[in-house]
């Protein structure tokens, strides 16, 4: 027997800046993490407008998460400490661990037309925050993709769908991240584990619906526990929505900028170790 999943509560995504000006929609945010457990913070950046965009992230550190960077349109070129370099391109995933330390970059490689993306952030549990860093990075062809017979389209980053798994793995809180696409009147199931914190973020068209409560466009449903979750599209025309799930960790987080760890004194010894230049 299915334990169905349902909306607990609606966060309308909220317009912010990061990196040097970067215009984006905040929908997980500092006072959001204890009930989104093990996800710190979800931003979607979309503009034509180069002046929202081309300061791109410069130079900054991170110490004791994950970053996920899910890009849609346009070009972010990435380069960090430890010498890594590479181009996402649309469709493409790069799954950032920075456990122990990182200073990266990611900067704009084009000058005008759409930027468009995520960047989602999950917590690593305290046995994991002092790993080595490391990148798990793909393009828009090594995602699993499956068609369904009404035409509902999902692309697999992490987890499975419908006997197709997503390329990232080995992660601590087990994801399911999936790029899901309806027709007017689709509809598409999906097993989430008990116990996982889940939401579905809705970025294209009018919105989806979760057991009949209507998740609009930029607002972010946080899933009831269950083993199951359907996502329709009850409007007229397309929509499409992120399906994120993760296993919380249950464990105190102390967070100061980009840095995440479990104690006051750990976040104090992740600046003293940037500063002094122990990082990547």
């Amino acid at each position: 027997m299915t334990d169905t999943r349902t909306i607990a509560r609606l966060i309308a995504a909220q317009p912010a800046s990061d990196g040097a000006g970067v215009a984006l929609h905040r929908s997980i945010a500092t006072d959001d993490v204890p009930a989104l457990d093990p996800f710190l913070l979800l931003d979607e950046f979309n503009s034509e407008n180069p002046d929202d965009y081309i300061a791109g992230f410069p130079d900054h550190p991170h110490r004791g998460f994950e970053t996920v960077t899910y890009m849609i349109d346009g070009r972010m070129r990435h380069k960090d400490s430890a010498g890594n370099e590479g181009l996402l391109t649309p469709g493409s995933i790069q799954w950032m661990t920075a456990g122990r330390g990182i200073v990266h970059s990611e900067m704009p490689e084009q000058e005008n037309g759409r930027m468009r993306g995520f960047q989602l952030w999950v917590n690593l549990p305290a046995k994991d925050k002092m790993v080595a860093p490391r990148y798990q990075e793909f393009a828009p062809e090594e995602l699993a993709v499956v068609n369904h017979e009404n035409e509902a389209n999902v692309r697999i980053v992490a987890g499975a769908h419908a006997g197709k798994v997503g390329p990232v793995t080995d992660i601590a809180v087990d994801p399911v991240y999936l790029d899901i696409t309806l027709p007017a009147g689709a509809s598409v199931e999906q097993p989430v584990p008990l116990g996982h914190t889940g939401f579905v973020y809705t970025f294209g068209g009018d919105g989806v619906s979760v057991a009949g409560t209507d998740v609009p466009y930029r607002h972010l449903g946080l899933l009831s526990d269950g083993d199951t979750v359907t996502i329709a599209n009850t409007g007229t025309g397309e929509s499409r929505a992120l399906l994120v799930a993760g296993a919380p960790f249950n464990e105190p987080i102390a967070r100061y900028g980009p840095f995440v760890m479990n104690t006051r004194e750990e976040i104090m010894q992740a600046f003293d170790d940037f500063k002094s230049g122990r990082f990547a």
